[in-house]
């Protein structure tokens, strides 16, 4: 008999370690898609709307230095994910790897710190949506009243819900459909996004724009004109502006070639989301200027959205609408996919035992971890209500907490290359580079990112105000999530040990250029 779900059993006492087939539907996801949902779940649209003011406030011109700072341990970590894929491709990513790289106890914490950072982030996308959801009706009818809507608690939280439940349904019903959306929100928010930092552009060689600034080279250069507190508190945010092109190297086995196409994806998204960041973050500076006046990039009214300031005056007209429903797309697009991350973590985490066996079921039609994916968005929704009926400043700390879990699970994974590969690292001159100095100096700087990330979170100034006993309410939020996923470890380390205990996923050195076999999926 047949259950509702592919299920994967429990590996036995005699399995060598190799890496489970999760029974996820194969060969769907190519490069350029890979890329594309990658990028999705960067969301760039959202991300400079609501980073720009906020990084300029900081760091002033120097924006595009501070991009490309936050870029480079993000690129350099990318080829660690790529050469961890290549030789095991597993849809836990970092949860599978830095297991086999440190063992059961640190990869449990790597996989919930992805989980659990996930959901936070997927919360906060839902109320984005709904946020300029209201804006852009609002200004298309031209009623104030109904982008106030956004700021009724109720009504909020209620459509943050729908939005929730149809991210969640969307992907539930295959790679493929997830594929099919983001194509279009995608390529609409990438349209926008160049038609706008184009137009302003043009405004400034024709005369017409505030400031009208000459592009200038010095403005690339990160070791000029920068306080180390502003550089940064600047490259921390520049690093969350990056997060989620891991979702590439998520998708490896539902990959065309799953050794390489998932590394070769990430490292397009990433690039691909450096270069949009350039363009549009030159383009406003030369456009608006960095004055805290008037449309001002450090202007204090624009900071949490700087396109809704700059839209009309750039674009003008309906088009300027367009950059509203833009951000909504990106916003919704990158609700959808980062879904598929989190639900393919606490997939491989039910196949290995790390989480209960039921969170291995796989949809027999669809081949996507519905039950995952269902768990997702209930405790995404749950989250979402609980915090914002306590405050709004719990739920601006929760999100600041964010840089603290992101660090964590990014650097144990870049960590992980190197240790994973130590029997290897100097046999050629790839090696060298891709396997042991790029992993490594982008673990380092990952790792520093993740102390100052401590350091500033104790500091109530830095986020909502809140503290306990002078220390910052993120410090504890940061902690606590992570301490309670150590409560959650020892509660499965009990009821299922086999995991930890080295049954299901071996602590291994990687020894050849051959990975370990998938073993095949079983069914009840």
């Amino acid at each position: 008999m047949t259950d509702e779900s592919a299920t994967i059993e429990p590996a036995t006492a005699g399995n060598t370690g190799g890496l489970k087939s999760k029974g996820l539907a194969e060969g769907k996801v190519g490069t350029f898609s890979g890329a594309i949902l990658g990028i999705s779940c960067v969301a760039p649209g959202y991300t400079l709307t609501a980073s720009i003011g906020l990084i300029v406030a900081a760091v002033g011109l120097k924006m595009p230095a501070i991009f490309i700072a936050g870029f480079v341990p993000m690129f350099l970590t990318a080829y660690a994910y790529r050469e961890l894929n290549s030789r095991a491709p597993d849809c836990g990513a970092s949860f599978t790897w830095s297991t086999k790289a440190f063992g059961p106890y640190v990869g449990w914490m790597c996989g919930w710190g992805m989980v659990i950072a996930t959901i936070i982030v997927l919360s906060n996308l839902a109320a984005i949506a709904v946020e300029f959801f209201y804006l852009f009706i609002g200004r298309v009818v031209g009623n104030p009243s109904i982008t106030d809507l956004a700021d009724n608690r109720l009504i909020n939280i209620a459509t943050t819900l729908v939005f929730i439940a149809l991210a969640t349904m969307i992907a539930s019903r295959g790679i493929t459909t997830s594929e099919r959306v983001q194509y279009v929100l995608v390529g609409f928010q990438m349209i926008v996004l160049i038609a706008f930092a184009v137009t302003a552009l043009v405004k400034v060689g024709l005369g017409d724009a505030p400031a009208g600034l000459s592009f200038d080279l010095e403005w690339f250069n990160p070791f000029t004109g920068l306080a180390l507190g502003a550089f940064v508190i600047g490259v921390t945010g520049s690093i969350f502006a990056f997060w989620g092109w891991d979702t590439c190297l998520t998708l490896g086995e539902e990959s065309k070639d799953p050794t390489r196409t998932p590394g070769r994806a990430g490292l397009l998204c990433v690039v691909s989301i450096l270069l949009t960041y350039l363009l549009v973050a030159v383009a406003v500076m030369m456009y608006a200027g960095v004055g805290t006046s008037g449309l001002g990039l450090g202007n204090e009214a624009n900071a949490e959205n700087v396109f809704g300031a700059l839209a009309n005056p750039v674009l003008g007209g309906w088009a300027g609408q367009l950059l509203f429903l833009a951000v909504l797309a990106s916003a919704a697009a990158s609700l959808q996919t980062t879904f598929l991350p989190a639900a393919r973590a606490m997939l491989a985490m039910g196949a290995y035992g790390a989480f209960p066996e039921k969170f291995a079921s796989v949809h027999p039609r669809f081949l996507v971890p519905t039950f995952s994916t269902i768990v997702a968005g209930v405790v995404t929704g749950a989250f979402y209500v609980v915090v914002s009926l306590l405050s709004d400043a719990v739920l601006l700390d929760t999100i600041a907490a964010l840089g603290i879990m992101i660090s964590w699970y990014y650097g144990i994974t870049a960590f992980a290359c190197v240790w994973y590969f130590r029997r290897e690292l100097f046999a050629n001159m790839h090696n060298v580079v891709f396997k042991f100095l790029f992993p490594l100096l982008g673990g380092i700087i990952l790792a520093a990112v993740f102390v100052i990330s401590i350091r500033e979170s104790m500091n109530p100034e830095n986020a909502s105000g809140g503290a306990i006993g002078g220390i910052g309410l993120v410090f504890y939020l940061g902690f606590g999530v992570l301490g309670f996923g150590a409560i959650l470890m020892m509660v499965m380390r009990f009821n299922r040990p086999d995991y930890f205990l080295g049954r299901t996923l071996v602590r291994e050195a990687a020894t050849s250029a051959g990975g370990p076999a998938l073993e095949p999926t079983q069914q009840s």
